[in-house]
C-alpha cells in the first residue's frame, strides 16, 4: 500500500503542477475603469481530480498497519 500511495502521490502532484499551471495560462485579463480584471475560461476538472489522487496518495502513504 505504501508503494501504491507513493505512485499516487507523485503522480498527484505532477498533475495539480502541469494542469494548474494551464489553468492559470487560461485566464484572460481586460481593464475596466482602472481595474485590472482576470476571467476564467481554464477547466479546473483536472486540477481538481490531481488533488484528490494526491490526498488518497498521501493517507496510503501514512497509513501503518499497528501491530
Amino acid at each position: 500500500m505504501r508503494i501504491a500511495g507513493s505512485v499516487l502521490l507523485i503522480l498527484g502532484i505532477i498533475g495539480l503542477v502541469v494542469f494548474g499551471i494551464q489553468a492559470f495560462n487560461d485566464s484572460e485579463s481586460f481593464s475596466i475603469l482602472g481595474a485590472e480584471v482576470a476571467v476564467s475560461k481554464a477547466n479546473w476538472t483536472p486540477v481538481i481530480i490531481s488533488a484528490v489522487v494526491l490526498v488518497v496518495g498521501f493517507f496510503l502513504t501514512m497509513n501503518r498497519k499497528r501491530a
